[in-house]
């Protein structure tokens, strides 16, 4: 694996030391993750590491120029690291953020049943974290909140209240666990849906298939891929055709067919056919890695409401000494000093922003709603447009049949009862709509016809009592098959101008009939719609990786004036 710097910061103080962000070009398990954690860890003069397998980076923070560039030549040679298998199995364990639950009970149930010497020395230990964490500031000429933290926990162990210690150190290390646990439940739940998890691929090689690690993969590398394969590189098709599902990238359920020059995403999976994919992008280049990493650096946002109230905090800390001094000053009582250190000091603030949150979170989660952050969730107090997508939210994600038009002459339920029978030996989503909507109509049929032959991409064709019969696209029946479909052609202008999807029926190449598809509207989106405009959102915008037709179809129907089609995701600050 290769490293490279992403964005530098050095510290102005002193110019030497500064925040590094690194990323691999490819991914890595989190056995490696940890290998790499506890070897730059260990460098002098690194005060700092967050390794993330998910999106490959490396974020270090270093003290001067010498740890920063033992830093790069360790990175440099990544690869030849020794594994910690010892501790490899237990890196999970340890990125998920510590239960409260666990601290509360050791409080409240254990603590009360201890020797007094342990609860002196456990209340001790427990706040010699926060004394250095202060001690640290002020050797950086800086008076905050963490200074007087330590000021309160340092009061109350000269006045050998022991017990006041366990509680400051307990509710300041409820406010970080809820912090990192609000960042760690936020993060999973966006990012476990992009999970790849491909350890291997098939290339080919001198035209022969060879299975090699992912990581091997580089761009111009062919790369074989079957049914039911997950693709793990951006590419070109060279070879085959086949039914690719890009629900992860454009929210569509519906596979699309996928030939030669056709584009493929990592992420994306084949659901039908086989095809051979020349790289043109694989790593941090991918679609699918970038979307991943910008979800990662998003999380790692404050409210900004919490850094507010956080500087403010710090500004009020000189105000508190001086208040203490003077009650010195004029009482001559240490009790009372330590009482206003101990009134002011900032557990309250630790513990209110990130619980606030948290418990928005989760009630959003409760509500199917997820949000990504403080941040976020404050920012949505000013927002004055809401995007949605379409397909899911606006629609149910579940093709149906809405309409079935027969060729003059023909009979309704006899092409739909035809095109069921047909379509039943596929698992297709569009399939399944066509045989749904017989079910419900309770037209049953008997298997009479031929064997089925399917065409990856196009469509079906079987022979009944003599005739053959053809079920797909219109460029199936059209270019392929050279079917004249002008008997159907009012009803296809009719049913796309409406944006829905058309699946046709030929006998012995003459046009019987077809279907007319769709993602049916949720029953509540208008109201939806409607009912944020009166909130007073002036832009409603829908988003779709659908095609321009369909898409304005659907926000005729739901109300929304502006909408975006065929798009895919892109990363970066999107202007609407």
């Amino acid at each position: 694996m290769t490293f490279y710097i992403v964005h530098e910061l050095i510290r102005l103080a002193d110019g030497h030391g500064g925040r590094i962000r690194l990323r691999s070009n490819l991914a890595f398990t989190a056995a490696r993750a940890n290998d790499l954690n506890h070897a730059l860890a260990n460098i002098s003069g690194i005060e700092g590491v967050q390794v993330n397998p998910r999106s490959g980076s490396v974020l270090l923070f270093y003290a001067d120029a010498e740890s920063r560039t033992a830093v790069l030549r360790l990175l440099a040679v990544a690869d030849t690291l020794p594994a910690r298998r010892e501790e490899g199995a237990a890196l999970e364990a340890e990125a998920r953020p510590k239960s409260p639950f666990w601290p509360l009970m050791r409080f409240f149930v254990v603590r009360p049943f201890l020797p007094t010497l342990w609860r002196v020395v456990t209340a001790v230990w427990a706040a010699v974290p926060f004394l250095v964490k202060g001690l640290q500031s002020l050797a950086r000429g800086r008076i905050n909140v963490d200074v007087l933290d330590a000021s309160a926990i340092l009061a109350s162990l000269l006045l050998r209240d022991f017990r006041t210690v366990s509680v400051l150190t307990l509710l300041l290390g409820l406010g970080d666990i809820l912090a990192a646990w609000t960042r760690y439940h936020s993060l999973n739940t966006l990012a476990e849906s992009l999970s790849l998890n491909v350890q291997n691929v098939w290339l080919l090689r001198d035209g022969k298939e060879v299975l090699a690690p992912i990581e091997e993969v580089a761009v111009g590398d062919l790369v074989v891929l079957a049914a039911g394969s997950s693709i793990p590189v951006d590419g070109v098709v060279e070879d085959g055709v086949a039914v690719v599902n890009q629900a992860t990238m454009t929210g569509e359920p519906q596979g699309v067919a996928r030939e030669k020059g056709g584009a493929v995403f990592a992420g994306t999976v084949v659901e039908e056919g086989r095809i051979v994919v020349r790289v043109t992008k694989q790593g941090d280049d991918t679609r699918y890695r970038q979307v991943a990493a910008f979800i990662e650096e998003s999380e790692s946002f404050k409210a900004s409401i919490q850094g507010k109230s956080e500087r403010l905090a710090d500004m009020a800390v000189p105000f508190t000494f001086a208040l203490a001094a003077l009650v010195w000053i004029f009482t001559r009582d240490f009790r009372r000093v330590a009482a206003v250190l101990l009134v002011d000091y900032s557990c309250a603030l630790k513990l209110a922003t990130p619980l606030a949150v948290l418990a928005a979170m989760r009630e959003g989660a409760h509500q199917g709603i997820i949000i990504k952050g403080g941040r976020y969730l404050e920012a949505l107090n000013e927002a004055d447009t809401v995007v949605f997508d379409k397909t899911g939210t606006l629609t149910g994600a579940c093709p149906q049949v809405a309409e079935v038009i027969p060729v003059r002459g023909r009979k309704r339920d006899d092409i739909l009862r035809i095109m069921a029978c047909l379509e039943e030996h596929f698992p297709h989503p569009v399939a399944r709509a066509v045989v749904n909507r017989a079910s419900q109509e309770n037209l049953q049929h008997e298997e009479e016809h031929a064997q089925v032959e399917y065409v990856v991409a196009h469509g079906v064709a079987s022979y009944l009592h003599g005739k053959r019969l053809l079920v797909g696209s219109r460029h199936y029946l059209e270019h392929d098959e050279g079917v004249d479909l002008a008997p159907l052609a009012k009803a296809i202008a009719k049913q796309s101008a409406l944006g829905r999807s058309l699946l046709y029926l030929a006998e012995d190449g003459k046009a019987a009939g077809m279907l007319a598809i769709e993602d049916p509207l949720r029953p509540e989106a208008t109201e939806v719609v409607a009912s944020l405009r009166e909130m007073g959102f002036n832009r409603v915008l829908m988003l779709t990786g659908d095609d321009e037709r369909t898409a304005k179809a659907i926000a005729d129907r739901v109300g929304i004036t502006e909408f975006r089609a065929q798009i895919l995701p892109k990363i970066g600050r999107a202007h609407v």
